[in-house]
């Protein structure tokens, strides 16, 4: 009995070391990120290319000729759909958004905030105009946040020229008039 409650106790010490080294890991990554320069941070669309999820995006933005733009200086905040977002989409949606750039550009800057907001200043909005023009609409609850109809699952990657959230669902605007 005294053996399992020794081994036990090492055990436990073990878990509490690699926990805190874990803590202190984060730590250093947060304040390596908040102490590194701009020059040295990666643009939004550096930072798009380099996550691997935002192939189709990265895509998109060259099409409509918004590359630029978005390695402009800002600071911008882009609600940033995944590859599987735009999978979501109908059949071909994505192949003829392509060929039609002004369609495609009004789509992909429904998508862009002038300004940085952090998540901590989206949940105290309830909308926000966008460069389109337009506003989506912002909803917050216990299950998390909504911009329009697609949900923020991942917030605050930190660009040198604004933020990054990532959505689940690819943001369409009203059709204008």
């Amino acid at each position: 009995m005294k053996f399992t409650k020794i081994a036990l106790a090492a055990l436990l010490g073990l878990a509490i070391v690699s926990i805190n080294q874990v803590a202190k890991a984060d730590d250093y990554a947060k304040q390596a990120q908040t102490t590194m320069s701009k020059t040295e941070m990666k643009d939004i669309v550096e930072t798009a290319v380099s996550a691997g999820s935002f192939n189709t995006l990265v895509t998109a933005l060259k099409a409509a000729g918004l590359v630029e733009t978005l390695k402009g200086k800002g600071p911008f905040t882009v609600f940033a759909p995944t590859d599987s977002a735009f999978a979501k989409l109908p059949a071909g949606t994505v192949e003829s958004l392509l060929k039609n750039k002004e369609k495609l550009a009004s789509i992909l800057t429904y998508h862009v905030v002038s300004g940085k907001v952090m998540a901590a200043d989206v949940v105290k909005l309830t909308s926000t105009k966008t460069v389109n023009g337009q506003s989506v609409m912002i909803k917050t609850d216990k299950m998390g946040v909504m911009i329009d109809n697609a949900k923020v699952v991942t917030t605050d990657i930190v660009c040198s020229n604004g933020v990054i959230h990532v959505i689940d669902t690819v943001l369409i605007p009203k059709e204008s008039k």
